[in-house]
């Protein structure tokens, strides 16, 4: 793999005009692009397809799914339909949640022939610190302790990988033996760079030496002046460290 296909652009926009110009500027320099929330209450999924037609050969669909497991396989074929390379899901949600999430992926993928989204399920999000999981979540397990915990149940369930802030990577690589187990970090920003709203944040290289398959990058890429060269940059980096 080369090293700018481990680079997933997130569009967080509600502008389905923006997000398909950076897509059609940035198809040949990043791997991935992230359709999120705020994207999709804005424009609809059908911004899906709008992406691909700019160029856009993979996508990541976050739509973070957590809900009752018929919900959550009911809104999986959905995502199925739609041609998405993966799709992310609450941990949080529970072994049943995350079983028919995988269940419904593949079974609506097997019958329409279409290829297997990946299945990622979300451990803890990278805008919660420890004292906030300890006191506003009440979960008395550390941090780490409770994002192994999570990446272990995502494993047993049959999902693909899991989404981990950077600062985790090697929690989840330590516990999760298995080679074919994706690991997606966000909180990922080139040094220099405004954290934002992200509490667990490491450099490009930093992740990737630590074991990142894939990292998502936003506002450093889509933010810059130079969205291309800004992506290059990062890329660049990711090479040297992997």
């Amino acid at each position: 793999m080369e090293a700018y296909q481990r680079i997933i652009c997130a569009l967080d926009t509600d502008d389905g005009d923006r997000a398909a110009a950076l897509v059609e500027r940035l198809r040949n320099h990043v791997g991935l692009f992230k359709v999120g929330l705020e994207l999709l209450t804005a424009q609809g999924a059908q911004v899906i397809a709008r992406l691909t037609a700019a160029g856009a050969e993979r996508i990541f669909f976050d739509a973070k799914l957590h809900d009752i497991p018929n919900t959550v396989a009911g809104a999986m074929r959905g995502v199925v339909r739609h041609g998405a390379w993966c799709v992310t899901v609450h941990a949080s949600g529970g072994a049943a949640m995350l079983r028919a999430a995988v269940e419904a992926a593949h079974a609506t993928a097997d019958q329409e022939g279409r290829k297997r989204p990946r299945v990622m399920a979300v451990t803890v999000l990278t805008s919660l610190n420890p004292t906030m999981l300890r006191d506003e979540l009440q979960v008395s397990a550390g941090l780490q302790d409770h994002v192994a915990h999570m990446a272990c149940l995502a494993h047993e369930c049959g999902c693909d990988g899991v989404i981990v802030s950077p600062q985790e990577i090697h929690v989840v690589r330590r516990t999760v033996l298995d080679p074919n187990f994706l690991v997606i970090t966000p909180g990922v920003r080139p040094a220099g760079s405004d954290v934002g709203d992200q509490s667990r944040v490491m450099t490009p290289g930093e992740a990737v030496g630590r074991g990142a398959d894939y990292l998502v990058i936003g506002r450093p890429i889509t933010a810059d002046p130079d969205p291309i060269g800004a992506a290059q940059r990062i890329a660049a980096e990711i090479a040297a460290a992997a």
